[in-house]
C-alpha cells in the first residue's frame, strides 16, 4: 500500500517544476491527481511559463505511475475556473483528499508600473486562497491542505534601500507571508473537523523560475546579462548548508509526508526545506 493510496490530490501549477514533481510523487504513492496550470505567459514575468504540452507530460508521468489523472488549463486568479476544474476532477475521480496550492510566479518586469505587484499578489496569494477555498466544501475528516510558501517569507526586508524599485519582488515576499498567516488561521478553523493545513517553505529550488535570466540578475546585479554559471556560485548565500539549491523532489517528499496519514496530527506547521536558510536569519527560539 502506498502512503496516500486511494486518495485524490488537487494540485495547482502542476505542469512543471515543483507542481509536476508533487503530482508524480503523490501518484507513485497511490494518489489520483487533478492537475491544473495556466499554461500561458504573464507579461510581468520575465521567464516563460509552462505550456499545454508540459501539462500533458505531467499527465503522462502520472499515468505511467499507474494512477488516474484529470487535467485542466485553469488560472488560479479565477476562483470560477478552479471550481470548474475541481468539480470536473471529482466527478471523474470520486473524491478529494489533498490540496497542494503550488502555483506561483516571480514578477520581475516593472511595466506598466505596479503591474508586477498586482500579478504576483493575484497569483501567489489570491490564487492560493482560491485553490484552497474552492476545495474546502469537498474535504472531509483526514484531508490535508498544503500551500507552498518560501524562505523569502522569513526574511527581514524592513531596510529596503529603494522602496518602490521592485514591486514584484516585494509582492513575492508579502504574498508568501500573507498566505502563511492565512493557512495558519485556517488550520485553527479546520482542526475540529479533522482537516489539516500546513505550509512548506522551500529555499532556492532548481526549477525554471530559479534558472532564468531575471533570477540570475537578482543574484548578480553587477552584471548586465549574467548566465547560470555567473549566478550559481552566489545561490549558496541563501543556505547554511553548502548547496546552491534544493531539487523539486526534496519539496515533494515534505508534501508527501504532510499529505499522508503519517502526519495525521500535524497542522498549522511551517515546514522549512531550506538547507538551513532559516539558521542564517534568526537566533534559536522555542
Amino acid at each position: 500500500m502506498g502512503r496516500v493510496e486511494g486518495k485524490v490530490a488537487f494540485i495547482t501549477g502542476a505542469a512543471r517544476g515543483q507542481g509536476r514533481s508533487h503530482a508524480v510523487r503523490l501518484a507513485e504513492e497511490g494518489a489520483d491527481i487533478i492537475a491544473v496550470d495556466l499554461c500561458e505567459d504573464i507579461s510581468t514575468v520575465g521567464y516563460p511559463l509552462a505550456r499545454p504540452e508540459d501539462l500533458e507530460q505531467t499527465a503522462k508521468l502520472v499515468s505511467a505511475a499507474g494512477r488516474r489523472v484529470v487535467t485542466a488549463k485553469a488560472d488560479v486568479r479565477s476562483a470560477e475556473q478552479l471550481q470548474a476544474a475541481v468539480e470536473t476532477g471529482i466527478a471523474e475521480l470520486g473524491r478529494l483528499d489533498i490540496v497542494v496550492a503550488q502555483a506561483g510566479i516571480a514578477g520581475m518586469k516593472g511595466q506598466p508600473p505596479m503591474q508586477a505587484w498586482i500579478d504576483v499578489i493575484n497569483t501567489n496569494l489570491i490564487g492560493t486562497i482560491n485553490a484552497i477555498q474552492v476545495a474546502i466544501p469537498h474535504l472531509s475528516e483526514g484531508a490535508s491542505i498544503i500551500a507552498t510558501g518560501s524562505t523569502a517569507a522569513l526574511m527581514d526586508i524592513s531596510k529596503v534601500d529603494q522602496p518602490g524599485k521592485d514591486p514584484g519582488g516585494s509582492a513575492y515576499v508579502h504574498s508568501k507571508r500573507a498566505l502563511t498567516a492565512y493557512v495558519y488561521d485556517l488550520a485553527r478553523q479546520l482542526a475540529e473537523r479533522g482537516i489539516r493545513a500546513n505550509v512548506v517553505h522551500p529555499t532556492n529550488c532548481n526549477t525554471p523560475m530559479l534558472q532564468s535570466e531575471p533570477m540570475y540578475r537578482s543574484f548578480r546585479p553587477d552584471l548586465e546579462h549574467p548566465t547560470r554559471a555567473d549566478a550559481e556560485p552566489v545561490f549558496g548565500v541563501q543556505q547554511s548548508m553548502l548547496i546552491p539549491y534544493v531539487e523539486p523532489e526534496d519539496i515533494s517528499n515534505a508534501v508527501l509526508y504532510l499529505a499522508s496519514d503519517e502526519a495525521r496530527y500535524v497542522t498549522g506547521m511551517q515546514m522549512r526545506v531550506d538547507g538551513g536558510g532559516y539558521l542564517k536569519l534568526y537566533e534559536h527560539h522555542l
